[in-house]
């Protein structure tokens, strides 16, 4: 099975820092902004949530049947090859033994052919 990480999926440890929309101000000593107007509100930080999801969803979305699709396939040539060589053994086996009944009838008849002969 192929175990490539594909770089255009995202994955949960990655950090996703938010933009600050330019109407926000960081607080410093020098300015008399207060910690409310710096804070992003509460239904700022629900927008910015369902936007995240709504992106990562997007971009699973659009890689879902590509790897669907790559995974399907390597599962199948697994079992694909199982079934190869377990029906290869099956067949081996049954050419061994069918060539051991013909040679020894071969060899039989021979046998049989020499002493009536004498």
């Amino acid at each position: 099975m192929n175990n490539q990480i594909d770089t255009s999926i995202p994955v949960l440890t990655e950090v996703i820092y938010p933009s600050l929309e330019p109407h926000f101000q960081i607080e410093d000593a020098s300015s008399q902004t207060s910690r409310s107007q710096a804070a992003i509100s509460e239904e700022q930080w629900q927008t910015l949530e369902q936007t995240i999801r709504e992106n990562v969803l997007r971009q699973v979305l659009g890689r879902i049947d590509f790897v669907l699709e790559h995974r399907v396939r390597d599962s199948l040539a697994d079992v694909l090859q199982t079934a190869v060589e377990s029906l290869a053994l099956e067949i081996r086996s049954g050419l061994h033994k069918t060539m051991e009944e013909v040679i020894t009838r071969a060899v039989t008849q021979e046998i049989t052919k020499a002493k009536i002969s004498k």
